[in-house]
């Protein structure tokens, strides 16, 4: 049996005086460490290792002393607690949020308003005072650092929880329940007593309320299930727990489907007067073949002076959608729509999405347009922006779109050629502007009736896509030029911003690239030709994804902002989301302000629409989590199918637990434990991030071509086990 650890202080050798000094610093520490417990003087006395009779009496003297002072609230039990003043001003500018990486400790992510110069903080998971991944703290630093390492901190006060409701598996027993959450960060069970339960039944996956923090002795949170996902495994269920977990709608409300329903779609006569008519010009969509919603339309016209108007038609939303109506709150409060393995959760009702506002061939519509006369060289002649009328001729998925530009042949296909022409010169301006070749490697799933994963094929871009792409870039790009131009950027207006790159997350990066056998020159000068000749170097080879994928997170983050900064990626002075009103609501916001100052009106205040771009940028990344969630689930539900076969893969991370590979053929990734490499016993080297066995000396390092199989899935926390199957030979 393990010794218990003894917390308490080593007592002052008693004496006829006291020390005074250690008593006021033993006291000072005992509360630090306890800054939101009220503690009797019995407490403090053991805490502090005060044990003679007149050190204990200037103990309390001390104690009151502080109370006097401020420091110190005595309450009606006569414990004692530190004031709310003192305990924030103590800790004021050490905030940030938790990031639980594993068992044994988190990072305190500190704001970055703090004016502390420090960097992220080391925290044991004892001293988290029972804070959870992404909750928001006060941190206070302790004395010292850490060998080589980050400075370490203790969790003095949660400023805010992240959540308080969770998705997992639940397991019930004779006297009590808990749920085993899945998310991979939280490393706590939740506590249930079986009256809490509802009808949910061991192996169900459930939406569970924490009631109480501190669930006594055990320390785990306690709570109540408050919805039955369905058993776990199964498509519904999973589905539904991403979807729980990630705080994403289920349905909309009543009066939200009722507003859609009650919507007037006719096209009036005079409604069409108001607009510019493009119903006899040549236009079509190309869109994914499983695409309901088609928000964008491209249109093309010979000019007789041998110039080319193209139309760039965008869906008119806000034409249908009020603001501050009922429909309008609805899309701001989910902001995106969100695109899960099998199954979108809209942004706007089914009736908008998919009906009135989608640019469905054959139909006319409303749109909001940026239309532009391109000479050969596509450079923009003209540019115009407004609302128009529009009529689709024909619906491309990218795969008809793409036939008809490698043979030459069919319906439309000189209007493609000649836009795909036009693209490909856009696109090598912007590359020659420093716009950077992010092309990570996407994957779709073969899925049966049942939501059964049969495949994983990855997704091939083609020049269809890229045709698309590039026009719909210019639009973005030219109506956020076109605004700024107004009034040199301090007319209120909604912008996508990329800012440039961290130098030291670059550096990083460059000597991570290095470990995969690639030498990242000159990034320090030129960024964005230092990554592109990278991004060439790595194509078709095992390393692509990995790379490509190290390299966005090593850049910054884009977001939705009020202040016209540029877009570094792209190599945009300017840039914003014109294109996608149907799915995004920063679009909307767009078309309205740029309607606004077509009309020559005053520019509104900023405040309202920096804290919709804050909402959006989080309900994107919200978005985005969810989505790829789902994709690992299916991923590891498709491994679970294929156990014991051998595949090809390449180590794409090491740490002292073991080996991530990223199996080649399906772009899953799974983990080698440490634990599992029985041969030998490995070391690991964190400066070279790899692997090195004791005896045989054996390397694995980054970017290595290997050999594993599975060995193990968990659909709960969507986790892969692997082993190398030859690593005995």
């Amino acid at each position: 049996m393990a010794k218990k650890k003894n917390n308490q202080r080593k007592s002052k050798p008693a004496g006829k005086t006291p020390n005074l000094s250690y008593i006021k610093r033993s006291v000072r520490d005992v509360f630090e460490d306890n800054s939101n417990t009220s503690l009797s003087v019995k407490q403090i006395f053991t805490k502090a290792g005060i044990r003679d009779k007149n050190s204990k009496r200037e103990t309390v003297n001390y104690l009151l002393e502080l109370e006097h002072e401020g420091v110190l609230k005595q309450l009606r039990n006569g414990h004692f607690v530190l004031t709310e003043e003192k305990n924030a001003s103590e800790n004021s500018g050490l905030v940030g949020r938790v990031d639980h990486v594993n068992k044994r400790f988190a990072y305190i992510v500190l704001d970055n308003d703090t004016d502390e110069d420090i960097d992220d903080i080391w925290v044991k998971t004892e001293d988290l005072q029972n804070a959870i991944d992404g909750d928001r703290v006060e941190v206070r630093m302790k004395q010292g650092r850490r060998s080589g390492s980050k400075p370490e901190g203790k969790v003095v006060r949660i400023i805010e929880r992240t959540k308080n409701e969770f998705v997992g598996k639940i397991e019930i027993l004779p006297k009590y329940a808990f749920v085993v959450p899945d998310n991979r960060k939280i490393y706590v069970d939740i506590f249930v007593y079986p009256e809490k339960i509802g009808k949910a039944q061991t192996n169900d996956k459930v939406l569970v309320k924490i009631k109480e923090w501190h669930g006594g002795k055990a320390k785990n949170p306690v709570g109540q299930v408050t919805k039955v996902l369905g058993q776990a495994g199964e498509n519904e269920a999973e589905i539904h727990s991403i979807m729980a977990e990630f705080d994403l709608p289920f349905e909309f409300p009543k009066n939200v489907e009722k507003a859609a329903e009650n919507i007037n779609t006719e096209i009036t006569k005079e409604e069409i007067k108001k607009r510019k008519d493009f119903r006899d010009i040549t236009t079509f969509t190309i869109d994914p073949e499983d695409a309901k919603d088609f928000d964008d339309a491209i249109s093309i016209q010979k000019l007789k002076n041998g110039n080319h108007e193209i139309g760039v038609h965008i869906a008119d939303v806000s034409h249908y959608v009020e603001p501050d109506g009922i429909l309008d709150l609805e899309a701001i409060n989910r902001a995106t729509s969100v695109y899960l393995v099998d199954r979108t959760i809209p942004m706007l009702p089914e009736k908008l999405s998919n009906g009135v506002c989608s640019l469905r061939p054959h139909e006319e519509k409303l749109t909001f347009s940026a239309v532009f006369e391109i000479d050969e060289n596509a450079n923009i002649k003209k540019q115009w922006f407004g609302r128009t009328v529009t009529y689709s001729d024909r619906r491309f998925t990218y795969e008809e779109a793409q036939e008809r530009i490698e043979s030459g042949e069919g319906e439309y296909q000189e209007e493609i050629n000649t836009l795909n022409a036009l693209a490909k010169k856009l696109k090598k301006k912007r590359f020659d502007q420093g716009a950077i070749n992010f092309e990570t490697v996407e994957v779709k799933f073969k899925l049966d009736e049942n939501g059964k994963p049969l495949g994983i094929i990855p997704k091939v871009r083609k020049d269809a896509h890229k045709l698309v792409e590039e026009f719909m870039l210019l639009a973005n790009k030219s109506v956020a030029e076109y605004v700024f131009k107004l009034d040199g950027g301090k007319d209120t207006f909604v912008y996508r911003t990329h800012d440039d790159p961290n130098s030291e997350k670059l550096e990083s990066f460059s000597k991570f690239a290095v470990k995969f056998g690639h030498r990242v020159t000159g990034i320090q000068h030129d960024v964005s030709k230092a990554l592109n000749q990278l991004m060439e170097d790595i194509q078709g080879k095992p390393e692509q994804n990995v790379l490509e994928s190290l390299a966005i997170r090593s850049m910054s983050k884009a977001a939705y902002v009020t202040d016209p900064k540029g877009h570094f990626g792209l190599a945009f002075a300017h840039y914003t989301h014109f294109t996608s009103p149907i799915r995004r609501y920063p679009d909307v916001m767009v078309h309205r302000l740029l309607q606004h100052y077509l009309l020559k009106k005053k520019s509104p205040k900023a405040d309202e629409y920096k804290e919709l771009c804050r909402h959006s940028s989080e309900r994107e990344k919200r978005a985005a989590d969810a989505e790829r969630a789902s994709i690992k689930f299916k991923q590891v539900e498709f491994m679970q199918s294929v156990e014991q076969k051998p595949f090809e893969g390449v180590i794409s991370g090491v740490t002292e637990f073991g080996i991530f590979v990223e199996i080649t053929e399906t772009k899953c990734e799974g983990m080698v434990r440490a634990a599992s490499m029985t041969d030998d016993f490995y070391e690991f080297d964190e400066k070279n991030y790899c692997m090195i066995g004791k005896r045989n000396k054996r390397v694995f390092t980054l970017g290595d071509q290997v050999i594993v199989m599975v060995v193990g899935t968990d659909i709960n926390r969507r986790t892969i086990d692997l082993e190398f199957v030859d690593i005995n030979d």
